[in-house]
């Protein structure tokens, strides 16, 4: 059964710990959300990925997996579309100063392609920089209209 998307959106927040099981839940809690709001079995999948992207950066990068540094995770789903915000109080970071993937250079790295897939898979990808300290990232996928 999918959700009103034109009515009030539904809104989920949650403060999670610094682990992996936290990128879990978070997983779970989006494709469980996505799902219910109605996007296709693709859309569904690709807006995991991009949550366990962002998560695993928030906890690992961000955080550093410290147990005294939490995740707000929020998600909003409404209006015809699933908004996601990760916060985490790390140091932050610059995404222009991430190096490009696709470069020659690149190309057989172990890591680095994160953002590039969330990018991909989301129809938007907001980052900022915290005062004092953390980064906020935003996700939009947006919910088609039936064909």
């Amino acid at each position: 059964m999918a959700l009103n998307t034109g009515g009030q959106a539904r809104r989920i927040s949650r403060v999670y710990d610094s682990t992996l099981q936290s990128v879990d839940d978070a997983e779970k809690l989006a494709l469980e959300v996505a799902a219910q709001t109605g996007f296709a079995e693709d859309d569904v999948h690709r807006i995991g990925m991009a949550v366990r992207e962002c998560m695993v950066n928030a906890v690992a990068h961000g955080n550093r997996y410290s147990a005294h540094k939490k995740v707000e995770f929020s998600l909003s789903a409404g209006g015809g579309r699933l908004q996601i915000r990760i916060v985490d109080q790390g140091a932050g970071f610059d995404v222009e100063t991430l190096p490009d993937p696709l470069a020659e250079e690149n190309l057989l790295r172990h890591s680095g392609r994160g953002i590039f897939l969330v990018k991909s898979f989301m129809d938007e990808f907001l980052v900022r920089r915290l005062d004092p300290s953390g980064t906020e990232v935003i996700l939009v996928k947006n919910l088609e209209a039936p064909g």
